[in-house]
């Protein structure tokens, strides 16, 4: 299993930035994909970017260009920078970590951090 820890997150005004901050318990290079998700009331979760054990990246259409996700992999942090940011952006952000042992393995699936408020004002 994993632990993740979450940091950063906050109010900013249009156009600002803020940087997320995920810690987990388990070295990245064993941890298939680090992903950051974000749901607003309402609205069901949704992934804003991911970075695999690769390094391979993904944004979600909204935020590319806006957002980078990152890793320091001796640290096992993964960041999520967020520039330009838009009242559209409001919403708690979740780190996500996603195991995979195989399948019958009880480890194999995905971990949640308690999740960071994102408020950004117009």
């Amino acid at each position: 299993q994993v632990q993740l820890v979450e940091s950063g997150g906050g109010a900013v005004q249009t156009g600002g930035s803020l940087r997320l901050s995920c810690t987990a318990s388990l070295s990245l290079t064993r941890i298939s994909s680090m992903n950051w998700y974000r749901q607003s009331p309402g609205v069901q979760r949704s992934l804003v970017a991911s970075i695999s054990i690769y390094g391979t990246t993904n944004y979600e259409n909204s935020v590319k260009g806006r957002f980078t996700i990152s890793r320091d992999t001796a640290k096992n942090t993964v960041a999520l920078q967020m520039n330009s940011l838009k009242p559209e952006d409001t919403a708690i952000y979740f780190c996500n970590a996603r195991l995979n042992f195989g399948d019958r393995d009880p480890r194999t699936g995905d971990y949640w951090g308690q999740g960071t408020q994102v408020t950004v004002s117009s």
